[in-house]
């Protein structure tokens, strides 16, 4: 029988292993001296941010939300933004509405 007192190597597939008493087991895989932290290893990160990184610090910022919003266009979207804005705010009335359900239509046949 084999002694747990002792380290015992035992060779096999992947280079072997150790056999010893629990002692010797715990007192290897003590850390020894300052493990460090995370913000101590935080230093050796890489500096190039990924994409998760980069949509979290976007969709995770702070707003301030007392702050006011200034939205600036071009003339052309102005434009636009005005054609849009005189559609929307139209004044229908009914007799609009019947004119346009009750227009005539008139079809060409083809030849």
């Amino acid at each position: 029988m084999a002694d747990l007192g002792e380290v015992n190597k035992v060779s096999g597939v992947f280079g072997g292993a150790e056999i010893g008493n629990i002692e010797n087991q715990e007192q290897q895989f003590q850390p020894q001296g300052n493990a460090g932290t995370i913000m101590e290893t935080g230093k050796n990160l890489p500096t190039k941010a990924g994409f998760w990184n980069k949509f979290k610090a976007f969709w995770l910022q702070e707003i301030d939300w007392n702050r006011e919003i200034k939205v600036e266009l071009t003339p052309y979207q102005q434009k636009v933004e005005d054609e849009i804005n005189e559609f929307l705010h139209q004044e229908i009335t009914w007799e609009k509405v019947h004119d346009f359900l009750f227009q005539e239509i008139s079809f060409k046949s083809r030849k």
